[in-house]
């Protein structure tokens, strides 16, 4: 539409099939460059993406011509199908249902990149299940225990 503008930024967190630690060293910046490919064909910009064995954290700039759980619904079955293809996990790769989205404003974001960037870091010290727990609660999201686990 013209005459729109816009400025959003989403972090999206989601996490391995029963978070079991299938994401490798040595293919996980493929993967990530796979799933850059997913958000530029969908017209979004991706700002940073890293994780760990068991999840991943998105930051993006979002494009308000999508919908978060259409474009998540992308990622994560693209992102699967791309993985199995290259026999990274002989075909037990998958992602959990569910995942978290959580906005900033322009001002944050270089707090919430180098969040993302220092992943394998912080989770020397941290469960996700704990991370996650902090980003609901941080953000004051409503939510049932018995789906947490679901992430």
């Amino acid at each position: 539409m013209a005459n729109t503008y816009t400025q959003i930024y989403l972090h999206l967190i989601f996490s391995v099939k029963y978070r079991t630690n299938l994401i490798r060293s040595e293919w996980e910046q493929n993967l990530y460059n796979y799933i850059v490919s997913i958000l530029q064909d969908r017209s979004h910009t991706a700002i940073a993406l890293n994780g760990t064995e068991d999840h991943i954290h998105i930051l993006i700039g979002f494009t308000p011509n999508d919908k978060i759980p259409d474009l998540v619904k992308t990622i994560k079955q693209n992102s699967s199908i791309w993985v199995k293809k290259h026999n990274y996990c002989n075909d037990k790769f998958g992602w959990q249902e569910g995942y978290g989205c959580f906005s900033y404003s322009k001002s944050q974001i270089d707090t919430v990149v180098k969040y993302i960037r220092q992943q394998k870091e912080h989770h020397r010290e941290k469960t996700f299940r704990e991370e996650y727990l902090e980003f609901l609660n941080k953000f004051g999201v409503e939510y049932n225990e018995k789906y947490v686990t679901d992430i």
